[in-house]
């Protein structure tokens, strides 16, 4: 099975922080992923726009290079890389002032008809300021996209300012909020699999669903980004928009139909029948030491710092599918594998027809995988061969995409779809304003009720699954944690 290649239109893209990590790392490479593969034209326009005094030429160098660092060489043939050069070009530009805005308008196509989008890989203070600017510059029109990155906000006040400066600029429909999990193949697989498929959808609820896991796990820790990061922590930087749209997808009522819109409703739904979060059941840690490794407050820089480096919490959906059956959340750094995934664990059978120990009840489980080896597990109990009686073992159904789709060499990054989606205008796999905003909104309260308490968070090991605390949150539910493994 090969994946099949839909082109689309030629385009502008104005990349606004086009010398930065975000583009160098993923945009440059998914661009040119889509230009190699034949899904963007060779006549599309990629114009960088930054602060730094460059001509195109150097905007070139800067990319190749970037082509070089990030991707494996089987991946940059020569051919392709100066065919995807000759579509770059590149403007100084003054994103809070008049400088390099006139230059910016003439490197643009003047065809009315031709998709234009203005990404911003910038600090998010700068997100009002450049969509006013676009739209003073009369850059916006014609139905232009605007695509801005998280953080969107830190709180609900600052996320609805910024929802109201982009509205001032944009509409709503040309608003495209990334956030890249959307983008993943398995993500997008489990809504295929609820419905598209009619095993799963009857069971998809609290009367056959004992629980559900999400997990967020990272090896790494937050070097680099230590100002930036303790000014956050975990439960701003993942759970407020990664984790809880991968609770939504997975809790969410089948749509009407498969449209931007309809999806979102649902999930905006999910979001607003969440029970209030129980501060007893949240656990914030912080990881110490660790053999050669140093630990959070070293990397933070500060000694004193109160921030969250990993964040478990228990959520309840509030409504009658997931009634009684609740959400387990967790994300961390430095922690023992990277590893993210939902899982499904289904109730056990009601009851044994198998005596004694070769009867042990083994419970289902649906297990879809984002990262590594992205992919679906379904859990099963099956008889041991060979004789001797009536063993049970367990066995599982894999689907790992890589096997599978055989001749595909290449998973499509999570940006190579998100950035084609916002030249076709499809905003399915992006946030509304109102999911931003009512995902705050659940969260919000639980922030201020750390930081009045100004407790510290429970330190754990580096290369462990988190504080104990985080254990005892299940086993107080009498269940356990999935085993964080690569």
């Amino acid at each position: 099975m090969v994946a099949r290649v839909v082109p689309v239109d030629p385009f502008d893209l104005v990349v606004f922080g086009a010398t930065g990590d975000l583009a160098r790392r993923k945009l440059i490479p998914a661009l040119y992923h889509r230009m190699r593969d034949g899904q963007a034209p060779e006549s599309a326009r990629i114009v960088g726009a930054a602060r730094s005094e460059m001509d195109a030429d150097g905007f070139r160098r800067m990319a190749e290079e970037a082509l070089e660092e990030f991707l494996p060489a089987a991946e940059r043939d020569r051919a392709s890389v100066a065919r995807f050069l000759a579509m770059l070009d590149y403007r100084a530009v003054d994103a809070m002032g008049d400088g390099g805005w006139d230059g910016l308008s003439d490197a643009l196509s003047c065809d009315a008809g031709r998709p234009r989008a203005f990404y911003l890989s910038v600090a998010p203070k700068l997100f009002g300021p450049i969509a006013g600017r676009i739209a003073a510059q009369g850059l916006g029109g014609d139905g232009a996209r605007i695509v801005v990155e998280k953080p969107l906000g830190r709180d609900l006040a600052s996320a609805r300012a910024l929802n109201a400066q982009l509205a001032e600029a944009f509409d709503e429909s040309r608003i495209y909020r990334i956030d890249h999990y959307l983008g993943k193949e398995t993500v997008q697989n489990l809504m295929a699999l609820r419905f598209a498929n009619a095993l799963f959808e009857p069971l998809w609820n609290a009367r056959h669903v004992d629980h559900v896991q999400i997990t967020v796990a990272e090896s790494v820790g937050i070097e680099g980004r230590g100002p930036y990061y303790d000014g956050v922590g975990a439960m701003r930087d993942m759970v407020q928009n990664h984790l809880l749209q991968l609770l939504c997808l997975t809790a969410m009522e089948p749509p009407a139909r498969f449209s931007a819109d309809t999806v979102r409703d649902e999930k905006l739904k999910v979001l607003r029948a969440l029970a209030p979060l129980d501060p007893r059941e949240i656990v914030r840690g912080q990881y110490r030491n660790g053999g050669n490794a140093t630990s959070y407050i070293d990397d933070a820089g500060d000694p004193d710092s109160r921030t969250e480096s990993y964040v478990a919490l228990k959520a309840e959906v509030a409504n009658w599918r997931w009634s009684g059956a609740p959400f387990y959340l967790r994300t961390g750094k430095r922690l023992r594998a990277r590893m993210s995934e939902i899982a499904i664990v289904f109730k056990e059978a009601p009851h044994s027809i198998f005596p004694g120990d070769e009867g042990a009840e083994r419970p289902n489980m649906l297990v879809i995988r984002l990262q590594p080896d992205e992919g679906i597990t379904l859990a099963m109990t099956i008889k041991d061969p060979g004789p001797g009686g009536m063993r049970l073992t367990d066995a599982n159904l894999d689907m790992t995409f890589a096997q599978k789709l055989g001749a595909m060499t290449r998973m499509p990054d999570a940006y190579e779809r998100l950035v084609m989606d916002v030249i076709r205008g499809d905003q399915t796999l992006f946030m509304r304003g109102d999911e931003v905003e009512a995902a705050w909104a659940w969260i919000d309260p639980a922030i201020a009720a750390w930081e009045a308490a100004s407790e510290k968070p429970r330190p754990y090991d580096i290369g462990s699954s988190g504080p104990e605390d985080a254990l005892m949150l299940m086993h107080r539910d009498h269940r356990r944690w999935r085993e964080i493994k690569a």
